[in-house]
Protein backbone atom coordinates (compact mmCIF):
# COMPACT_ATOMS: atom_id res chain seq x y z
CA UNK A 1 0.00 0.00 0.00
CA UNK A 2 1.59 3.61 -1.01
CA UNK A 3 1.85 5.86 1.89
CA UNK A 4 3.26 9.20 1.92
CA UNK A 5 3.06 11.34 5.28
CA UNK A 6 4.38 14.42 6.08
CA UNK A 7 5.58 16.23 9.05
CA UNK A 8 7.31 18.93 10.32
CA UNK A 9 4.95 21.71 9.73
CA UNK A 10 4.31 24.43 12.31
CA UNK A 11 4.16 28.30 13.02
CA UNK A 12 7.84 30.02 12.36
CA UNK A 13 8.37 33.49 12.38
CA UNK A 14 9.85 35.46 9.09
CA UNK A 15 13.30 34.71 8.39
CA UNK A 16 13.04 31.45 10.04
CA UNK A 17 13.85 27.84 9.02
CA UNK A 18 11.70 25.05 8.79
CA UNK A 19 12.51 21.17 8.01
CA UNK A 20 9.67 19.28 6.18
CA UNK A 21 9.87 15.22 6.00
CA UNK A 22 7.56 12.83 4.02
CA UNK A 23 8.00 9.18 4.33
CA UNK A 24 7.35 7.15 1.63
CA UNK A 25 6.38 3.50 1.38
CA UNK A 26 4.98 1.06 -0.81
CA UNK A 27 6.96 2.32 -4.03
CA UNK A 28 10.80 2.84 -4.94
CA UNK A 29 11.15 6.48 -4.61
CA UNK A 30 13.67 6.44 -6.94
CA UNK A 31 11.31 5.37 -9.84
CA UNK A 32 9.07 8.21 -9.22
CA UNK A 33 8.94 12.37 -9.39
CA UNK A 34 8.76 13.30 -5.73
CA UNK A 35 7.63 16.56 -4.54
CA UNK A 36 6.26 19.27 -2.64
CA UNK A 37 3.65 21.43 -3.32
CA UNK A 38 1.43 23.96 -1.84
CA UNK A 39 -1.92 25.07 -1.73
CA UNK A 40 -2.83 28.80 -0.14
CA UNK A 41 -6.47 29.74 0.75
CA UNK A 42 -8.22 30.63 -2.39
CA UNK A 43 -5.03 29.96 -4.30
CA UNK A 44 -4.17 27.37 -7.00
CA UNK A 45 -2.28 24.36 -5.61
CA UNK A 46 1.59 24.95 -6.85
CA UNK A 47 4.65 23.22 -6.88
CA UNK A 48 7.31 23.97 -4.68
CA UNK A 49 9.79 21.87 -5.38
CA UNK A 50 10.28 17.95 -7.01
CA UNK A 51 13.23 15.61 -7.84
CA UNK A 52 12.77 14.02 -10.44
CA UNK A 53 12.92 10.12 -11.34
CA UNK A 54 16.41 7.99 -11.35
CA UNK A 55 18.30 11.02 -10.24
CA UNK A 56 16.79 13.40 -12.44
CA UNK A 57 16.62 16.82 -12.51
CA UNK A 58 15.08 19.08 -9.77
CA UNK A 59 12.75 21.77 -9.74
CA UNK A 60 11.92 24.87 -7.47
CA UNK A 61 9.23 27.20 -7.80
CA UNK A 62 10.94 30.77 -9.02
CA UNK A 63 9.97 32.30 -5.75
CA UNK A 64 11.64 29.74 -3.48
CA UNK A 65 14.58 29.54 -5.87
CA UNK A 66 17.75 30.10 -3.07
CA UNK A 67 16.21 29.30 0.24
CA UNK A 68 14.50 25.89 -0.14
CA UNK A 69 15.97 22.51 -1.33
CA UNK A 70 14.61 19.39 -1.30
CA UNK A 71 16.75 15.87 -0.95
CA UNK A 72 16.27 12.20 0.16
CA UNK A 73 17.92 10.72 2.86
CA UNK A 74 20.24 7.25 2.10
CA UNK A 75 17.27 4.89 2.20
CA UNK A 76 15.20 6.52 -0.27
CA UNK A 77 12.27 6.30 2.07
CA UNK A 78 12.28 9.48 3.62
CA UNK A 79 11.98 12.74 1.71
CA UNK A 80 12.97 16.62 2.82
CA UNK A 81 12.19 19.99 2.00
CA UNK A 82 14.41 22.57 3.85
CA UNK A 83 13.29 25.98 4.10
CA UNK A 84 14.97 29.08 5.05
CA UNK A 85 14.48 32.05 4.87
CA UNK A 86 10.63 31.94 5.37
CA UNK A 87 8.32 34.66 4.67
CA UNK A 88 4.30 34.85 5.18
CA UNK A 89 3.55 34.66 1.41
CA UNK A 90 5.11 30.96 2.21
CA UNK A 91 2.15 30.24 4.54
CA UNK A 92 0.40 27.18 3.22
CA UNK A 93 -0.69 23.50 3.41
CA UNK A 94 2.15 21.38 2.29
CA UNK A 95 1.89 18.36 0.26
CA UNK A 96 3.92 15.41 -0.72
CA UNK A 97 3.24 13.52 -3.52
CA UNK A 98 4.80 11.42 -6.29
CA UNK A 99 4.06 10.39 -9.43
CA UNK A 100 5.27 7.29 -11.90
CA UNK A 101 8.80 8.03 -13.80
CA UNK A 102 9.43 11.16 -15.40
CA UNK A 103 13.46 11.83 -14.96
CA UNK A 104 12.53 15.77 -15.30
CA UNK A 105 10.66 17.24 -12.67
CA UNK A 106 8.99 20.17 -14.34
CA UNK A 107 6.22 17.59 -16.11
CA UNK A 108 4.81 17.14 -12.92
CA UNK A 109 5.72 20.23 -11.07
CA UNK A 110 5.20 22.78 -13.32
CA UNK A 111 2.08 24.98 -13.26
CA UNK A 112 -0.54 22.38 -13.86
CA UNK A 113 1.56 19.45 -13.79
CA UNK A 114 0.62 18.19 -10.36
CA UNK A 115 -3.13 17.23 -11.80
CA UNK A 116 -0.79 14.61 -12.37
CA UNK A 117 0.36 13.31 -9.71
CA UNK A 118 -0.88 9.77 -8.52
CA UNK A 119 -0.07 9.71 -5.11
CA UNK A 120 -0.52 12.64 -2.43
CA UNK A 121 -0.27 12.88 1.41
CA UNK A 122 -2.19 14.58 3.48
CA UNK A 123 -0.51 17.65 4.33
CA UNK A 124 1.20 19.53 6.60
CA UNK A 125 0.64 23.25 7.63
CA UNK A 126 2.91 25.53 7.60
CA UNK A 127 2.25 29.30 9.08
CA UNK A 128 5.35 31.82 8.47
CA UNK A 129 3.89 34.95 10.78
CA UNK A 130 5.54 37.24 13.55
Amino acid sequence: QVQLVESGGGLVQPGGSLTLSCVVSGINSDDHTIGWFRQAPGKEREGVSCMGASAGTAYYLWSVKGRFSISKDNSREMVYLQMNNLTPEDTGTYYCAAGWGSSSATYYCEGKGYLSMEYWGTGTQVTVSS
